[in-house]
This record gives structure tokens, C-alpha cells and sequence, in this order.
């Protein structure tokens, strides 16, 4: 009896939990039509940084030809997250680290200070204005997926809010509302993750494909951001420029489709189905590249290193190319 009264119990709690995930997303990227479509059953996340933070609510900017000038403005009732405050401070071998991969907890506290709860699949929706807020989101993205969102339960409104706006939709300019979020992080999908042990043992074995998402002058080490300690790029490393991973769409920057991908990976000798990291400084841009190999190309033996250059160079391990 006790036994059948077990059974019966999780049953019910299993029927509540897939209850509260009723709806899926439809793949990893939305349309403004499908947003706006089931606004009400899914959970709206902005997210920006920077210069971005004070737009949120200020009116945006329509050109003569009535698409999007400049950003501004957010979608409804959206929760506002600081790009600036997802990645942590850590210490590794010694080295204190900017912008590094965040414990569970520390995410956590992030999510919930912004306001974010569980129980709905969440839609993510940078600003979309370049190439820059596009992989604001695809990080997050990454972070949530880790954390244990499943894929069926997230996705990022391709060109975020300028394509919302594109699209004859209203953005609101009310402040972001003080409140307190209930979501946790329920578990870590290691898969995802590179380590810095992981970087080293693939380029020494030369079976893993390392995909560098910075610009091309930083790959090639005609410049270097300052939170590197030297410059150039993985020995072996494939060039993805952030210019040939988003298209403009009369103001909002654009994923494009796995046929597109697979024709620019082909024209930049890069494999869509080898085993692949993606790197850039700190793991902003490279989430981006992550984001098209892994989700929209289908590649799932694909990691991101979080780490990037920031750590591979601060904690002395070599690069190749033209010095800084």
C-alpha cells in the first residue's frame, strides 16, 4: 500500500513538473511573431550592458525609412539582467581572473536579484543592435543551458529588441521593477564546458577542432585587449570572425540559417561536425560561435572555453602570431 501511495505521489509530481514546462520553444532562436504570439506564456529576459543599461527605458530611434536608428526602449514586462554581472571574479593558481565562468551560486544570487523565476521556458532578448548584443545573449544562453535549463525551454529572439521594433511591435520605457526572482540552478552540464586542462590536452593531441571568434587582428596578433597578457591565438586555431557570424537586418543583427553557416565554415576551412572549441578573450564572443556550432548547426561534441585568452595568456601558456 505504502508502496502504491510512492508511486502515485511521484507520479503527480512528475505530471506538475512537465505541467509547468507545458509549452516548449520551438528551437533555439524565436521570431518576433512567435514572441509576441505567446508573450504571456513564457518568461522575457533583456539583457545588455554597458552604455545599453540606461536605453532600456528610453525611447528608441526610428529612421526615415521606419526601421530602427538606434536601440531603445524593452519588451513588456521583460526582467532586466546586467550583462556586467553574470561572469565572476576567480582565482586560479594564484591569478586573480576577470569575467570568468560563475559558481552556481553566484549565478544564482545574479538571476534572482534581476527578478527571473522559474516555471515558465524563457525567451533572452539582447538588444540586437551588433553582433556584440547578440553574443550578450547567446551567453547567458550558455550559462542557463548549463545550469540545467533544458534546450526545450529557452531560446533568444533573433535580432532581439531592434527586430521587435522592426517588426511594428511597442517597447515600453518604464524602469526596471525592484523584485526578487526564484530561480536556481539545478544542476552543471559539463559537456558544454572547456577547461583550461581540456584546451591543452586537445592541442596536443590534435583531435579537437579550436575555433577563435575575435576580430581578425586580434587572432592574428595585430592587437591585443588589455585583459590579455599576450597576444595572437591557439597554435592551430581556425579564424570565425565576429563580421561572419551576424547579418544586419535594417538595424538588427541577425543569426542566420545552418545552410548559411555551413557554406561560410566550408569558405573558412572550418569543420561543422568535428569535435570543437570555441574561444575568444573572455568567453563573450566565443559563446557566440558556440552558439552557431552547437545549436543552430546541430554540433553537440562542441564545448566553449570560458576561460579564453583571458586565462590561457595570464597564466602563461603560449600563442601563436604577430606580437601586440
Amino acid at each position: 500500500m505504502k508502496l502504491a501511495k510512492t508511486l502515485i505521489a511521484a507520479a503527480i509530481g512528475m505530471g506538475a513538473a512537465h505541467a509547468a514546462f507545458a509549452m516548449n520553444v520551438p528551437g533555439p532562436l524565436v521570431t518576433p511573431q512567435w514572441l509576441k504570439a505567446h508573450q504571456s506564456e513564457v518568461t522575457v529576459i533583456d539583457i545588455r550592458g554597458g552604455g545599453s543599461m540606461k536605453a532600456y527605458d528610453e525611447e528608441p530611434v526610428m529612421g526615415k525609412d521606419h526601421f530602427v536608428k538606434k536601440s531603445g526602449g524593452h519588451i513588456a514586462g521583460a526582467d532586466l539582467v546586467n550583462f556586467n554581472d553574470i561572469r565572476e571574479e576567480r582565482t586560479v593558481d594564484g591569478v586573480k581572473l576577470k569575467a570568468m565562468m560563475p559558481t552556481a551560486e553566484y549565478f544564482t544570487k545574479v538571476m534572482d536579484a534581476a527578478g527571473v523565476n522559474s516555471g515558465k521556458p524563457y525567451v533572452i532578448v539582447p538588444t540586437g543592435n551588433a553582433v556584440f548584443a547578440m553574443d550578450r545573449g547567446t551567453r547567458l544562453y550558455f550559462q542557463m543551458r548549463y545550469f540545467g535549463v533544458p534546450a526545450d525551454q529557452i531560446a533568444i529572439l533573433n535580432g532581439g529588441t531592434n527586430a521587435w521594433i522592426n517588426a511594428g511591435y511597442p517597447v515600453s520605457i518604464k524602469p526596471a521593477p525592484k523584485k526578487m526572482g526564484d530561480w536556481k540552478a539545478t544542476g552543471e552540464d559539463k559537456a558544454l564546458l572547456a577547461g583550461l586542462n581540456d584546451v591543452k590536452e586537445g592541442e596536443k593531441s590534435g583531435t579537437e577542432q579550436f575555433i577563435d571568434a575575435r576580430p581578425t587582428a586580434q587572432y592574428l596578433g595585430i592587437a591585443k585587449k588589455p585583459i590579455n597578457k599576450t597576444a595572437g591565438h591557439l597554435a592551430g586555431a581556425k579564424s570565425f570572425p565576429i563580421d561572419a557570424i551576424v547579418k544586419d537586418d535594417h538595424g538588427a543583427a541577425m543569426f542566420m540559417s545552418a545552410a548559411d553557416y555551413k557554406k561560410i565554415f566550408h569558405d573558412f576551412n572550418i569543420s561543422d561536425t568535428a569535435p570543437t572549441t570555441t574561444y575568444c578573450n573572455t568567453g563573450h564572443l566565443a559563446s557566440g560561435a558556440w552558439f552557431v556550432v552547437h545549436e543552430i548547426l546541430g554540433n553537440k561534441n562542441s564545448k566553449l572555453y570560458a576561460g579564453s585568452m583571458n586565462e590561457w595568456t595570464n597564466l602563461g601558456n603560449p600563442t601563436v602570431g604577430l606580437p601586440g
